[in-house]
């Protein structure tokens, strides 16, 4: 469900092109539950990989991969020994919902003909341009990345409900 002018609720499609996985990987939702955890810290403090995966039940192997992701792209920060962990390394303010799911997930475009940093012409399609699915998704693609190219995480933190989402999203999934 994408309800844009409300901005109720986002599903962004995976990203895993040939075969459609459903909407937010597990990537994606540990990388969103490891901002929020991090994001709710106070100024100045870090935590350890084994805090963040304990507190939201992420696996530590996968979490430990998915902090690395996000620090290499400039996210997150990490010091060693005493005194270490991770931390944020901008305000919440400052760091885009958007831009966490791309570089975890990939794009946001459901598909790779309506991506605009990935672009791949489908081997099906005789015309790109004329193509109605192509044309669809490009505007699906559009209105998700409206709403999570403003979202901060520090919004994300602050709207009741808003860290349910992602639960939401797997409730769904299973549900089928």
């Amino acid at each position: 469900m994408v309800k844009i002018a409300g901005r109720n609720c986002v599903h962004v499609a995976a990203h895993a092109y040939g075969k459609q996985t459903g909407m937010l990987t597990k990537k994606g939702k540990y990388g969103l539950k490891a901002l929020v955890d991090l994001a709710r810290l106070a100024p100045g403090e870090t935590a350890f990989v084994s805090e963040i995966a304990l507190r939201n039940n992420i696996p530590k192997k996968f979490l430990d991969t998915i902090l690395l992701e996000l620090r290499n792209a400039g996210m997150l920060r990490s010091k060693k020994g005493p005194g270490g962990g991770y931390s944020l390394s901008n305000p919440a303010s400052e760091i885009r919902i958007g831009h966490a799911i791309r570089v975890l997930d990939g794009p946001l475009a459901p598909i790779r003909c309506a991506s605009r940093t990935a672009y791949e012409a489908c081997e099906d399609c005789a015309d790109p341009e004329g193509c109605q699915v192509r044309r669809a998704m490009t505007e699906v693609r559009d209105a998700i990345a409206a709403i999570l190219d403003t979202m901060t995480l520090e919004q994300f933190v602050a709207v009741p409900g808003a860290s349910a989402m992602i639960e939401d999203d797997a409730l769904e999934q299973r549900a089928g």
